[in-house]
This record gives C-alpha cells, sequence and structure tokens, in this order.
C-alpha cells in the first residue's frame, strides 16, 4: 500500500501506521484476523505514537473477543450485504438454477423499498423492532397498483414524491431496454381526488420482506452477523385467495375461445389464435408454472399407462430451480398435436408466398410455445389471451384484480380438489408443498363438504344412514350423464366439443 508510512510492527499481525493521502497526522492500525487472510484496519483518532499502540493492542483484543464470542467482526451496511447476495443470484440464474427474471425482481426491491427502509443501516443493528416494522413503513410510504386493498389520502408533497419515485424507475427502464433518454415533460397538476393512492398488499409485503430475510440469512452465512438475527418469522399478513375460473365461467371461455380462433382474418392471427387456446387447454390440464411452460421443450413430452393401461402424456418440466415429472391425460396431446399442425399449415401458407420457413419440421431441443417465427414465447401469448379474456368478459376475477397466465394454474388446482384428488399427491403433481395447497385452496373443500358444514342448520336436514346409501349409489350410475352436461378439464366430453 503506496499510501502507507511510519509503518511500526507491535507484534505479529498488528501494526500501526499514518496515511500519506490525507491532511491529518493520526495514527492507524491493522488487525490480522486469526487462521484467516483477512484484515481489519481501524482509525487511532490520536496523533500521539504511546496512545496509538495501546489503542492498538485494545483494538487486536476486542478483535479476538468479538471472534470468541461469535460476536461480528466487521461492520457493513444493509446495501452492501443485498448487492453481495444480488451477485450469488446473478450467478445462480447463469447456471440455470434460477431463472433469469428472478434476479431483476430481486434488485427492483432491493434497489427500492429495502434501499429505502434500510439501506444505510449497519446489518448488525437490524433487530426485531426494525424487522417488525417493515409492513407498517410500507403500507405507509408505498404505492399499490389496484384498489381492491383499499386507497389512502397522501399530501401534496408525498404524491410529488411518488410521481418523481416513478418517473425515475421508468427512466431506469427506458435507458436498460436502450431507448433514448428524452426530456422529460412538465406534469399537469394533480386534481384533488388523486391525492388517493392504493394501499400496497400483504402479498407485495410478504414477497418483499422474504428478499429481506434472504439477504440476512446471507449475512449470516458471511459471519457478518451472529445466527440470532434470522428472521423467519413474518409477521402477520392476509393471505389473498388465488383466482381461479369457474366451472361455468370456464366452459363459458371454452365457447368464446373456439368462435374467437375461427374469426381470425390473417394466417398469423389464426397462428396466434390456435396456439395461445390451445395453450389455455394444456396449462388448465396440467397445472404447469407459466416458468415451467416457457422452458417446455418437445423432447420433455413423452406418452405412458396407467395401472390400468390407460394412455397419458408425461410431461417433464423445469421451473424455480427445479424439476419434476407430471402427468397429463391423453387429451393434452392432442393439445401439442393442434400446435404441431397450426404450425404446419401457417408453414406451408408461407411457403406459397415465397417466404423462407425452417428447414426442420420440429426439432426435440425446440421450445413448444414459441412466436410465429420460432423464438421463445418470453409472454406466453399474454395480448391474445387478454384479448379473448376481454371477449368473452371475464378479464377480471372475483377479487376485482385483472387475471394472468397464472389464474390457469389455481384453476386446474381448483377443479382437482373439488374432484376430490387427495392433495399429497395434487402438491407432487404441481410441484409445490402440502401446506401452500391448504393455505390457497382451503375454499374448496368448504362448497365439497357443504352437507357435513351446513349439518343440524334450519331448513337443512340431515339424511338418513339408509338415504346416504341409496344417494351414493344413484351419484354412481348418474355420474357420467352428469359428466357430459358440464365437461371439465381432461374430461372425455369435453374433448370431444372441443
Amino acid at each position: 500500500m503506496a499510501f502507507v508510512t511510519d509503518k511500526e510492527v507491535l507484534k505479529p499481525g498488528l501494526i500501526i501506521f499514518r496515511r500519506a493521502d490525507v491532511d491529518h497526522r493520526n495514527w492507524y492500525c491493522r488487525v490480522k484476523l486469526p487462521k484467516a487472510d483477512r484484515y481489519k484496519t481501524i482509525s487511532l483518532k490520536t496523533s500521539d505514537i504511546n496512545v496509538a499502540r495501546e489503542a492498538a493492542f485494545d483494538q487486536d483484543a476486542d478483535v479476538r473477543f468479538r471472534l470468541k464470542h461469535d460476536v461480528p467482526v466487521f461492520n457493513h451496511p444493509f446495501r452492501a450485504v443485498a448487492k453481495e447476495y444480488l451477485a450469488t443470484q446473478e450467478a445462480r440464474a447463469k447456471r440455470g438454477e434460477i431463472s433469469k427474471e428472478r434476479p431483476k425482481k430481486l434488485k427492483a426491491v432491493i434497489e427500492g423499498a429495502l434501499e429505502e427502509y434500510v439501506g444505510s443501516t449497519q446489518v448488525h443493528l437490524i433487530g426485531d423492532e426494525l424487522w417488525a416494522g417493515y409492513p407498517a413503513w410500507r403500507r405507509e410510504n408505498g404505492a399499490g397498483r389496484n384498489k381492491r386493498n383499499g386507497v389512502r389520502e397522501i399530501s401534496a408533497e408525498k404524491a410529488a414524491e411518488l410521481d418523481a419515485r416513478d418517473a425515475a424507475s421508468r427512466a431506469r427502464a427506458m435507458e436498460t431496454l436502450g431507448f433514448r433518454k428524452l426530456r422529460p415533460a412538465a406534469a399537469p397538476p394533480a386534481p384533488a381526488e388523486s391525492r388517493t393512492v392504493a394501499m400496497i398488499s400483504d402479498a407485495t409485503i410478504r414477497f418483499e420482506m422474504s428478499i429481506f430475510g434472504a439477504v440476512m440469512n446471507h449475512a449470516i452465512k458471511k459471519r457478518y452477523v451472529p445466527a440470532s438475527q434470522r428472521f423467519d418469522d413474518r409477521p402477520k399478513l392476509k393471505t389473498m385467495r388465488r383466482d381461479e375460473f369457474t366451472l361455468e365461467e370456464y366452459r363459458h371461455l371454452h365457447t368464446v375461445a373456439r368462435s374467437w380462433v375461427k374469426a381470425a382474418i390473417r394466417p398469423s392471427s389464426t397462428w396466434y389464435r390456435t396456439v395461445a387456446y390451445n395453450f389455455i387447454l394444456i396449462m388448465c390440464n396440467t397445472g404447469m408454472r407459466p416458468s415451467e411452460a416457457k422452458n417446455l421443450r418437445w423432447r420433455d413430452i413423452t406418452t405412458g399407462t396407467d395401472r390400468e393401461g390407460r394412455e397419458l402424456v408425461v410431461l417433464f418440466v423445469q421451473g424455480k430451480g427445479k424439476s419434476r415429472k407430471l402427468v397429463a391425460p391423453k387429451s393434452v396431446g392432442d393439445y401439442f398435436e393442434r400446435i404441431r399442425e397450426a404450425t404446419r399449415q401457417y408453414r406451408r401458407e408461407a411457403a406459397k408466398d415465397g417466404e423462407t420457413v425452417p428447414e426442420a419440421e420440429f426439432r426435440p431441443e425446440d421450445r413448444v410455445f414459441t412466436t410465429i417465427t420460432g423464438e421463445p414465447a418470453k409472454s406466453l401469448y399474454q395480448a391474445m389471451i387478454e384479448d379473448l379474456l376481454i371477449k368473452a368478459k371475464l378479464r377480471e376475477g372475483a377479487s376485482g384484480v385483472p387475471r394472468s397466465t397464472y389464474c390457469f394454474r389455481h384453476t386446474y388446482a381448483t377443479f382437482r380438489l373439488a374432484e376430490g384428488v387427495d392433495v399429497y399427491f395434487l402438491a407432487e403433481q404441481m410441484g409445490t408443498s402440502v401446506k401452500m395447497i391448504e393455505e390457497h385452496y382451503g375454499h374448496v373443500n368448504t362448497v365439497k363438504h357443504a352437507d357435513l358444514v351446513l349439518q343440524g342448520m334450519g331448513g337443512w336436514d340431515p339424511a338418513a344412514a339408509g338415504g346416504e346409501a341409496e344417494a351414493d349409489s344413484v351419484r354412481a350410475v348418474r355420474t357420467p350423464r352428469a359428466k357430459a352436461r358440464t365437461p371439465e378439464p381432461g374430461s372425455k366430453a369435453r374433448r370431444r366439443s372441443s
């Protein structure tokens, strides 16, 4: 180190020195950590060499005490630890252990809400009070995207602050995408009623706190803080019920989608609508995550049989850093074949018009869900599906929130539970935990077991033992006809109608 002057070795691993790159003549000491190639440098804040020697020995003793009692030796601001954690996640994304989009989400939270809340705070000073106080602070200082969680009034100063924050966020996004930076337009004065903003949802707070906790766990792993600063318990937050389609909505969507595909005018529109429609059917019959659908390749689709020799489709899916096999009815294979046929038909027509088409028809390594040019479909036909949902008047769910491609996974889970599928097997099929199924889909059992829930209430007479047996036999006889009238995902009746 060229700036070190007047260096004096007090003992092996402990030196004092002055710095040539500063204006003062105060002493510094450098302590080597035992059994490690690391050093801690401390300003002794004195120009007296005798006082500096004593202070240096005190600092050396303090370091050894901290190591002995598992107390952090170095101080680190939260933002520095979060930056280290983010780098580890970006490395995992490059190795394919997590999705490429995951670090972007982490970065947005770390550089946004968490930076504002604890960015400059030393990690060893973050305790239960700061952890438990995050939800209240976030609700007070943030703005949600929709009003289902309620609204709150804000001052003109706070409104201006939120507007400036949003503008800066948009500017960063535009810069990332490579757009030329333009002069910002003057914002018109906000009307009085715009001084209310939507409340931050508990789901958003829960997600942000999971990242908060992950950064603190990284600090523990790096021995910046003791293990006692692990925050596994979340403050009490509401769990939002997942939106799904009811059986009636699913049937209506199915009917509208067929006419929607037929109404396409251009060959490219026909292709996109056909693929989007069959994508919906595949998702509702498999329970795949959107991220798993993006990664699905033709080689991942195989066939098999169950114990009774019935044909089924087996999918090898990958997402969220995990992989698994899931099973689906034979009809799902038909939906994949429709996508193949739609692509063949489009390519035949394109070749007639003199356009260049791929030489290979479908290579095993090709993605299943692509754009019309064969590139991976990053949005999974979001615009097409939104258009279809608007046409079917199903854009918003019961909670008033616009539906996304994830609602097809929720629809699958709801229908399977309603049919009596064991929670354990469903969790294995969907690549999630039994706890998650019980937390988010408990309402299904309430409806399914309504006879038991309402037993003893006025106007609801419990069936006699003999009557129950008779009812069971009637249901056993009438089940096929009932299913023919109300087709569900994967049923033979629905496959014939599709």
